[in-house]
């Protein structure tokens, strides 16, 4: 079986980062919203086994894998920006 990938579906990154801020700014759990957008260990096993079997699945796998951890990096950058930033009083 050979993986496919439509780069389509994918979309930009700074769009979806900026899809689970919004989450984020409306009560969403940190954790629950970083670990929606990474990569759950069972299914990178999954996909390593894949690779093993299907070599040609391997850069659909980490492109994917790619795309994931850029997205999960900006929505960090967003997050822990609004942290750092001081709430003004008036």
């Amino acid at each position: 079986m050979v993986m496919h990938l439509d780069e389509s579906i994918l979309g930009e990154p700074r769009q979806e980062a900026a899809f689970f801020y919004g989450l984020f700014l409306r009560g969403e759990p940190l954790q629950k919203l970083r670990a929606d957008i990474d990569v759950p260990p069972h299914v990178l096993e999954r996909w390593q086994r894949q690779t093993q079997h299907d070599p040609n699945s391997k850069p659909v796998v980490e492109r994917i894998l790619s795309y994931r951890k850029h997205v999960l990096a900006i929505f960090d950058s967003l997050v822990f920006r609004e942290m750092a930033t001081p709430y003004r009083t008036q």
